[in-house]
């Protein structure tokens, strides 16, 4: 599924049916973002793969984010969320799947904008950016 900035690469149907890609795209461009976004929707085996062999990382994660809006050879901007982090942090949450698949795409295009999730108050920021773009695009 597709948009001239946004397209979503999944073998999950569900997700192709929940997210909305000119809702992905909007916040896109509130953003200021100057490249497309490719969103993989994978599961936590592969995710944790990438966290290994790309970041040395040994743990799950819900999203890896590949900033590539300074790279003139590179076309769009890649984010990798892990559909079943997604599924357990909405549980543990108290929401929707469909809220936090958001959330956590929102949270990509944020980093690519420059937000960053280091600190407690970067954290902080990062949730309150995260919220409005879901209020602006998805309160129903």
């Amino acid at each position: 599924m597709s948009l001239d900035s946004i397209s979503i690469e999944t073998e999950y149907p569900e997700v192709l049916r929940i997210l909305d890609v000119a809702i992905l795209h909007n916040a896109r461009l509130q953003l200021n973002l100057k490249k497309g976004v490719i969103y993989y929707i994978i599961s936590d085996e592969e995710l944790l793969e990438v966290n290994k062999s790309s970041l040395n990382h040994d743990y799950y994660t819900d999203i890896i984010t590949y900033d590539y809006e300074d790279d003139e050879d590179i076309d769009n901007n890649e984010i990798l969320v892990s559909w079943d982090r997604v599924n357990e942090n909405a549980i543990t949450e108290g929401k929707t799947s469909v809220n936090e698949l958001y959330r956590v795409c929102f949270h990509g295009i944020l980093h690519l904008a420059g937000f960053d999730d280091k600190t407690p108050q970067q954290k902080k920021t990062m949730r309150e950016q995260e919220n409005l773009l879901l209020d602006k695009y998805c309160s129903t």
